[in-house]
């Protein structure tokens, strides 16, 4: 695990050059890798290359040191993440002729591309982001994972293409500061975080997810490819709900096992949720000694669900750790958090993740966690709203749905950041659409698309922001099935990935997610969507699987999530910064935001006459990077 950069130019470059800016690229990620370094730079009278990494050490502790070269020094990687089924492919390769000088899985990511070429990429069970070059073929490959656990930016600039697990690795050695990206500040407004392949930026893209980049270093020119075939998957009728769900528990347990080999001490995070207690579950099951579970609760105590991750771990008879956040935990770490994403980001669980990591790390270096098992089994409460939105707009006429949404939104505003019955029924009613893309409504976060007209000038607004993505999924959100594979380009990809990846990261800590794992997405996408969603039984087949190792009920209780009171932080001690964001003379310089919106919205939420925690959290986190970034207030 550790943090990858890279770049090559046009030309012969001097190699103490080339090093010095590799130094600057490692030095901005020294948190993903705090273990070792690695470098490597080459120069010819065509072009010059120069790649480097970042270290935490998990495998193979002694001899994993990067690059790692092939026997005649041809081909060579560096390496961010972790190969599961790495044991299972050098196997083969062994039983193929090729002989190993590690016991990393890094050098059997380099033996299967010696074999296979780039089709080994999706024989790779694992999170990764690498890049290969072959000295044979004047080639780069850069590639990342499946899911897109591990983050990877580019960009071409001039005669020169740059890459690295970081944006501000990339933006430390280029000549200006980019421009603010059209199509990301539109992203980000409505989502709350942006997905592949933009960033905030003109001109940098993060990887896709899924995808590899082929270098011509000759011709200086990129490919981008796709590595495993995404087409959905065929639902199997045949299959009984007894059989799957003995499948669910097998391939469960056996991606928690693959995800526990570590050379260094692991635990979990423990929030009493399904997801993270099966995964506790299943560790303690396989474990050779008593596991650590980590918790994190709040002194606001309806943001506190302690009690339950308690009840998991004194059945699974972990070592628990567990601490409560208080405003005055996050006061010394918000900048740290919010600005370490390099770009805005709005998920305000970022903030008690990074606390629990912080804390995870003074006992282990590996944590597995939940994430995924709502994306993978259909867990969350926005696939209920899809499906009350077909059905509501099969019997409502639209006329009749702008007066009802109207009133919905005078009767059922909230003062306060409770996010309850009344705010989710609200949010229901701005996302119906009848247009069949209702769906990317509900997971716009911040702004829907009529409220970014007036929010951002008019030179500024993109209001077919998505239609690239239905492009790409070429179909209507319709089903749950459809539901998921958006969620899974977008918001696994864009914000819950980020947010564990760079959290985790900031505290050297390696976070691992049993529930992402391809075979398991394969498997409960080929089933009936019943067997996920049981009318409003969500995560059906999961909890059935698991049921009968915890407490009657426990897998049906609500879970909250790590949700935090930031919109009565804004009101409290973040007021006087987010006053400063609307001020008149800040506005003006920035020329981006229309003053006869975003002031009121502001001051309305500051007095409590109107919620908006959400718009309001995610204008503050934007304008606290803005600042950081360009402002000269």
């Amino acid at each position: 695990m550790c943090g990858i950069n890279g770049f090559v130019t046009k030309g012969q470059t001097d190699q103490e050059r080339l090093r010095k800016e590799l130094e600057k690229m490692n030095n901005q990620i020294i948190h993903r890798g705090p273990d070792q370094d690695g470098f490597f730079a080459e120069s010819s009278t065509s072009f010059s290359v120069a790649m480097a990494m970042r270290r935490l050490s998990i495998i193979d502790l002694s001899t994993g040191k990067q690059p790692i070269y092939n026997e005649s020094k041809e081909v060579l990687i560096f390496f961010n993440g972790e190969i599961y089924n790495y044991l299972q492919l050098k196997d083969s390769l062994s039983k193929k002729g090729h002989t190993f000088k590690t016991t990393s899985d890094t050098e059997v990511i380099l033996k299967a591309y010696e074999e296979w070429g780039t089709d080994s990429f999706g024989r790779l069970d694992g999170m990764f982001a690498f890049s290969i070059y072959d000295k044979r073929k004047n080639k780069i490959f850069i590639a990342r994972d499946f899911f897109g656990e591990k983050p990877l930016y580019y960009t071409q600039v001039k005669d020169q293409i740059i890459w690295g697990s970081e944006l501000k690795s990339l933006v430390e050695i280029l000549p200006a500061k980019p421009a603010i990206s059209k199509e990301g500040l539109n992203l980000y407004f409505r989502l709350t975080y942006i997905p592949a392949p933009h960033t905030i930026y003109e001109n940098i893209k993060k990887l896709e997810a899924n995808h590899f980049m082929e270098i011509d270093l000759v011709n200086f020119t990129t490919r981008i490819n796709r590595i495993n075939n995404e087409k959905p998957v065929e639902v199997d009728p045949k299959i009984s709900f007894e059989e799957a769900k003995v499948q669910t528990r097998k391939l469960v347990e056996e991606s928690v096992e693959n995800r526990s080999i570590a050379d260094v001490p692991l635990g979990t995070f423990l929030s009493g949720g399904v997801d993270s207690s099966v995964v506790s579950l299943a560790l303690s099951k396989i474990a050779d000694r008593k596991i650590d579970t980590f918790s994190v609760g709040f002194e606001k105590k309806s943001f506190d669900e302690t009690d339950k991750s308690r009840t998991v771990a004194n059945l699974i008879n972990s070592n628990h750790h567990e601490f409560i956040i208080s405003v005055e935990d996050l006061k010394g770490n918000l900048n740290e958090i919010l600005l370490n994403f390099d770009e805005p980001f709005a998920d305000s669980s970022s903030l008690p993740t990074y606390l629990v990591a912080n804390k995870t790390r003074e006992d282990v270096k590996v944590a597995l966690t939940g994430d995924g098992g709502d994306e993978i089994f259909g867990g969350y409460n926005k696939y209920y709203i899809g499906k009350m939105n077909q059905k509501y707009a099969s019997v409502m006429p639209e006329a009749f749905h702008d007066k009802i949404k109207g009133a919905a939104n005078n009767i059922l505003s909230t003062k306060d950041d409770k996010r309850g019955t009344r705010f989710k029924i609200r949010k229901l009613m701005n996302a119906i659409n009848y247009e069949g893309d209702f769906y990317y409504n509900i997971i716009s976060l911040a702004y829907q698309n009529q409220e970014i007209s007036q929010l951002l000038k008019a030179n500024w607004v993109s209001p077919r922001i998505f239609e690239p993505y239905k492009q790409k999924l070429d179909y209507k959100a319709q089903s749950l099935t459809d539901f998921r594979n958006i969620d899974k380009i977008l918001s696994l990809e864009g914000d819950m990935l980020v947010k564990v990846d760079r959290t985790s990261m900031l505290t050297s800590l390696e976070s691992r997610a049993p529930f992402l794992n391809k075979k398991l997405w394969d498997f409960t996408g080929q089933l009936p969507e019943d067997y996920l969603m049981k009318g409003w039984n969500k995560k059906y087949i999961l909890k059935e699987a698991f049921k009968e190792y915890f407490p009657k009920d426990f897998l049906d209780k609500s879970k909250k999530g790590f949700g935090v009171p930031v919109g009565d932080w804004l009101r409290d001690y973040l007021r006087p910064e987010l006053e400063f964001y609307i001020d008149n003379k800040f506005l003006e310089q920035q020329n981006l935001f229309q003053k006869e919106y975003i002031v009121p919205l502001v001051k309305d939420h500051i007095s409590g006459k109107q919620d908006n925690t959400f718009r309001v959290w995610a204008y503050f986190c934007f304008q606290k990077w803005y600042k950081e970034t360009y402002s000269q207030i």
